[in-house]
């Protein structure tokens, strides 16, 4: 298969991706086409080491890095056709942009970041972190967390809390879940399926939505049971054991691409 061929399907991705990162569409577009133009110029800088959708990225960036511009926070300038998550996209400082974007938007792995952003796993958690607080900065909200097992329940309040957002109420079952969900108006409900009395999850999550338009973030060990194609399945989902590094991104990418999340203290 010859190179174009290879990076051909990638392209419509890599200009999604150049777009919310500069704002807009001509500007992303002049960097992707300077991206094909050094590949085809110079094939070996493609990195070893990489599927090819992820080494096209690691080009994009690296040339797009050694623009002074683009690693300077800026003032969005969106063209046009920008709407609110474009402008909060230009907010972000530069690194955290593209991290977030990589995790949140483009779906690539936390090892497959590190790898097109050439950076250790402290320096990308770091990122993510950031990128996480900024969020939090303008869509924090309050957290209904539905979770029977302490321990998980305590590691998700401490991920939580640490990107800046605040927890409503901790439920281990589905009548508590729902009692806290009318009671507290969470912006975003982060539900296990199975819970201790033998209630499920997913049956409060579906209870609390009859009466409040919220974002969910399912983490369970069971995904099967939410991956059936037999019903509407859930945009979020996590699988146990979880990596906080994913559990982050998840919720920050919950809140910020949702227009019903709602700042905390705003009435639901």
């Amino acid at each position: 298969m010859s190179l174009s061929e290879r990076v051909a399907p990638h392209i419509p991705y890599l200009r999604r991706f150049a777009r919310a990162l500069s704002g807009s569409q001509a500007s992303g577009d002049s960097h992707v086409a300077a991206t094909l133009e050094a590949i085809v110029s110079d094939p070996s800088i493609i990195p070893e080491g990489l599927d090819d959708r992820a080494a096209l990225y690691s080009v994009f960036l690296r040339l797009w890095n050694s623009l002074e511009v683009n690693r300077e926070a800026d003032e969005p300038r969106p063209d046009g056709e920008a709407g609110s998550v474009d402008l909060a996209l230009a907010r972000l400082e530069p690194q955290a942009r593209e991290t977030f974007l990589l995790t949140a938007v483009e779906g690539f792995t936390a090892e497959d970041c590190r790898a097109i952003l050439d950076c250790s796993p402290e320096a990308f958690e770091a990122l993510l972190d950031e990128a996480g607080r900024e969020i939090a900065g303008q869509v924090a909200t309050d957290i209904l967390i539905i979770e029977d097992e302490p321990l998980i329940a305590m590691d998700l309040e401490a991920l939580v809390e640490g990107l800046g957002h605040t927890i409503c109420a901790i439920a281990r079952s589905r009548e508590e879940a729902v009692r806290a969900a009318r009671t507290g108006k969470p912006g975003l409900i982060l539900a296990d399926i199975q819970l201790a009395d033998g209630t499920s999850g997913l049956d409060a999550v579906n209870d609390i939505l009859t009466s409040v338009e919220v974002p969910v973030v399912f983490i369970t060990a069971y995904p099967e049971r939410l991956l059936t194609g037999e019903r509407p399945e859930p945009t979020f989902l996590i699988t146990k054991p979880f990596q906080p590094d994913m559990v982050k991104a998840v919720i920050s990418q919950a809140l910020f691409f949702d227009t019903k999340a709602h700042p905390r203290g705003a009435a639901a």
